[in-house]
C-alpha cells in the first residue's frame, strides 16, 4: 500500500479501518478520506497513543491487508 495514501477505493477500505479501530467515528472516516497522516492523528486522538505507536499499528494493518490480497491472487 502507498505510504501516504491508503490504496483502493476509500469506500471499500473505510469499513476495514473502522473494524480495526472501532473508536473512529463516521465523521472521523469522512475527514480521513484515505490520508494516512490524518488516520494516524485520529488514532492518536481516539486511543491516546503516541505517533510512533499509531504508525506501527497502521503499518501492521497495511501489511496484513497486502498479505490478504496476495493470498487471494495466488
Amino acid at each position: 500500500m502507498n505510504r501516504d495514501r491508503l490504496e483502493g477505493s476509500w469506500d471499500q477500505v473505510r469499513g476495514n479501518v473502522q473494524k480495526a479501530w472501532g473508536k473512529l467515528t463516521n465523521d472521523d472516516l469522512d475527514v480521513i478520506e484515505g490520508d494516512r497522516k490524518i488516520l494516524s492523528g485520529k488514532i492518536q486522538e481516539r486511543y491516546g497513543v503516541a505517533q510512533d505507536e499509531a504508525e506501527r499499528q497502521i503499518d501492521k494493518w497495511t501489511d496484513e491487508a497486502v498479505d490478504k490480497t496476495k493470498d487471494h491472487t495466488h
